[in-house]
């Protein structure tokens, strides 16, 4: 008898997406293994029991991940949920562990082998595998979607014999993955889009997409980025003017969307409330940071806060999963992608290669230890600068987009560096 993988439904209420799809569990259920799916594990992504069967798995119940040889998830497993493990099983997830280390802790306890699908590193053969970028391109254009739908005006230039609607103005604030996927939806809906980064890189990136990049271009700037494609951290002088010219362009637009993170830290307050009491009424901010602290001062996680100038502040939760039906089925084939490449073909047995370099990057626990070197040891967060690079261990921040030609640099721990689209 194969190996058995197990697909639960989240335990987080807030959770709607699901860790497979029916197009990966046949795939599993092809390379040989059983598959069993908790029941509803996918109503809240639109895919039902009916079709997870069709595709070759058996619907199951919670108590059947005590027989999985892995189990595929969403969200980190609780404390609970690792107690109806077997030890010894495989669990793929986004696990965000910063912060959270007496949760990695508990992982290893239980004895499973748990892999950070957030950690990925960032080179051409993990592309596929790569959950930030996936969830972090739902979650710009639903950003965008989001502060269509509170802006409640028009977004493109409308002419009619009634009269010309201007079309919307759009500032993105970073330019990665997130960031430039919003870009290119509000370019769509027929939005005057403008963006800022402190990555040289980015002005043509947003150029590319019609957008039109806003940054104090200097000497300084021209050099503001790594051999890897980070940000460098910019001088003082530099940040004041950069702030300068940002706040008096806030001032003037109707939708902003902001997408600084940095894995570990605090995600960086870009707009001030002076800020905010600057644009016009009616006007709409979409934080995607909120989950971090925020990129905006006054936006409050899990609610749309108007202020006494009437500009509506989004802190919507889980923006991926505000669109579950799609970034479900991009995020389970990048869970299956990352397994197929520890699955022994001929033995038909998942079998991880722990010198193998996306296991090293990876994994989490082991054997009942916590053996990733960031958390082994007690090791302070990375910054900006490392190639996790992550939109936080929620999908949703931001990251710099991947340049496939060649790999990216070990990672390396930098106390400086500047989080705006660059992380």
């Amino acid at each position: 008898m194969g190996q058995t993988i197990f697909v639960p439904k989240e335990s987080d209420a807030a959770e709607p997406r699901v860790a497979a799809s029916a197009d990966t569990v046949k795939r599993l259920a092809g390379l040989g293994f059983s598959v069993i799916v908790e029941k509803d594990a996918g109503v809240l992504s639109r895919i039902t029991d009916a079709e997870f069967e069709k595709a070759g798995a058996r619907i199951g119940k919670a108590a059947d991940a005590s027989s999985a040889d892995v189990v595929l998830k969403v969200r980190r497993p609780s404390e609970a949920e690792l107690k109806g493990y077997k030890r010894g099983a495989i669990v793929l997830a986004s696990m965000d562990p910063y912060g959270n280390e007496k949760a990695v802790a508990a992982m290893a306890s239980a004895g499973v082998s748990a892999f950070a699908m957030e950690f990925m590193p960032r080179i051409t053969r993990a592309q596929s595998m790569d959950v930030l970028s996936s969830q972090a391109n739902l979650a710009g254009y639903q950003a965008v979607i989001d502060g269509a739908a509170e802006y409640d005006r028009a977004m493109p230039m409308m002419m009619t014999a009634a009269g010309t609607v201007p079309a919307a103005r759009v500032f993105v604030m970073g330019a990665g993955v997130a960031g430039l996927q919003a870009i290119a939806t509000a370019r769509r809906l027929g939005a005057v889009v403008t963006a800022t980064d402190v990555r040289p890189a980015a002005k043509e990136q947003v150029a590319s997409l019609g957008g039109k990049f806003v940054a104090v271009e200097d000497d300084e700037f021209k050099a503001a980025e790594t051999a890897g494609g980070y940000a460098k951290e910019m001088s003082k002088e530099y940040q004041a003017k950069q702030a300068a010219l940002v706040a008096e362009h806030i001032a003037k637009q109707d939708i902003v969307i902001t997408t600084a993170l940095i894995p570990g830290r605090p995600a960086p307050k870009l707009i001030s409330a002076g800020m905010v009491a600057s644009m016009k009424p009616g006007s709409v901010i979409v934080d995607l940071a909120v989950e971090r602290g925020g990129n905006v001062e006054g936006a409050v996680a899990g609610k749309v806060v108007t202020t006494k100038n009437d500009v509506r502040i989004i802190g919507h939760l889980n923006m991926p999963g505000r669109v579950a039906a799609s970034a479900s089925l991009l995020y389970a084939k990048n869970l299956y992608a990352f397994l197929e490449t520890m699955v022994d073909k001929e033995a038909k047995l998942i079998a991880p290669n722990l010198d193998d370099e996306l296991v090293k990057a990876t994994l989490l626990t082991h054997a009942g230890k916590v053996v990733h070197p960031a958390f082994a040891a007690a090791a302070p967060p990375p910054d900006a600068e490392t190639a996790i690079a992550a939109e936080g261990t929620e999908p949703g921040l931001d990251v710099a987009p991947k340049k496939p030609a060649r790999k990216a640099p070990a990672r390396k721990a930098s106390p400086k560096s500047k989080p705006e689209g660059g992380a």
